[in-house]
C-alpha cells in the first residue's frame, strides 16, 4: 500500500487520485465518501500510481523535500530553453493552417495550467511542456492557438480544435492523467 492524503469536499462529485512529481498521492473525494471506500479505490489505482511514479523517477524529478531551491531553478532553466524551442517550432506548423495572430509567447512556471491565452493575444506555455509526448504538446499548442480565435470552450472552439488533431478528447484525458505539482 502507498501513503496518500485526503481530500474531502461537498464541491468534488468523484473520486480522484493525483501523483504530483514529488510522490505525493493526493486523493480528492466527495463528503460522504467512506475512508473504507477510499481505501478500496487507492488500492484499484495502485498499478496506475507506481507506474507514474516510476515515471516520475525516470525523468529525474526529485522528491520535493530533497529538491533545493537551486535544483529547482536549474531545473526549470533547462527545461524553459527546451520548452521554448519545442513551442515555436510547434506554433510555426499548426499556425500555417490556422494563420492567427499572436504577440508574445512566454514560457513559465505555471502551477496549475499547462498554457493559456491572454485577450491581449499573448499565448503562455508551462516549462513542463517539453516533459509531455509531442501529441500531447501538439494539442496544447493548438488548444491555444484556438483561443486565439474562440477566447472560450464553446463547441465551436472544440470544433476548430478537431480541425487538426481530430483525436483531442483522447489526448485530453491521457493530459488530465498527467500532473504539473
Amino acid at each position: 500500500m502507498i501513503d496518500y492524503r485526503v481530500l474531502k469536499s461537498r464541491r468534488t462529485k468523484n473520486l480522484r487520485i493525483t501523483v504530483k512529481q514529488t510522490g505525493e498521492c493526493v486523493v480528492s473525494a466527495p463528503r460522504w465518501v467512506t475512508e473504507n471506500t477510499i481505501k478500496q479505490f487507492v488500492e484499484s489505482k495502485l498499478d496506475w500510481v507506481l507506474k507514474v511514479l516510476k515515471n516520475f523517477k525516470d525523468k529525474g524529478f526529485l522528491p520535493y523535500k530533497t529538491q533545493t531551491k537551486k535544483q529547482k531553478r536549474a531545473e526549470y532553466l533547462r527545461l524553459k530553453e527546451e520548452a521554448r524551442v519545442l513551442v515555436t517550432a510547434k506554433l510555426e506548423f499548426f499556425n500555417q493552417y490556422y494563420n492567427f495572430k499572436y504577440n508574445k509567447v512566454a514560457i513559465r512556471a505555471q502551477s496549475t495550467r499547462w498554457g493559456s491565452c491572454s485577450g491581449k493575444a499573448n499565448l503562455n506555455f508551462n516549462f513542463k511542456v517539453a516533459l509531455l509526448s509531442e501529441s500531447l504538446l501538439d494539442y496544447i499548442v493548438v488548444h491555444e492557438l484556438c483561443h486565439l480565435k474562440e477566447f472560450n470552450h464553446s463547441k465551436d472552439f472544440w470544433s476548430l480544435v478537431a480541425e487538426t488533431i481530430p483525436d483531442f478528447k483522447e489526448r485530453v484525458g491521457e493530459l488530465n492523467r498527467q500532473t504539473l505539482a
